[in-house]
């Protein structure tokens, strides 16, 4: 993460052809928390620079209802990603009964 906040960073990781193990990543990867880390990183090296003065993007002010609004996504997004969790545990369901039949392709 923080490697990619700064332009030089970014550009490190793409030359480094970073972009295309995260795209191998994404197409393999179960859990939703790396999935979700890799997809916000693939955006951030393949989304336009961002402008002057703001190349490191730990030090972009942030107006505070954006700021706001950010954090209630990732709580929402917090709160479904546990909710998958209680689901994928439950007795009967795929990944918490453990048998054949839930290893078996569909």
């Amino acid at each position: 993460e923080q490697l990619a906040a700064t332009k030089a960073g970014r550009s490190h990781l793409r030359r480094r052809g970073c972009y295309a193990v995260l795209r191998e990543l994404h197409a393999w990867e179960k859990e939703p928390e790396v999935l979700d880390a890799c997809l916000k990183l693939i955006q951030v090296l393949i989304g336009d620079e961002p402008e002057a003065g703001m190349e490191n993007l730990l030090e972009v002010a942030i107006p505070e209802e954006v700021e706001k609004r950010l954090r209630e996504l990732d709580r929402e997004e917090e709160e479904e990603e546990r909710r998958r969790k209680e689901r994928r545990e439950e007795p009967g369901t795929e990944r918490g009964r453990g048998d054949v039949a839930a290893r078996s392709p569909r």
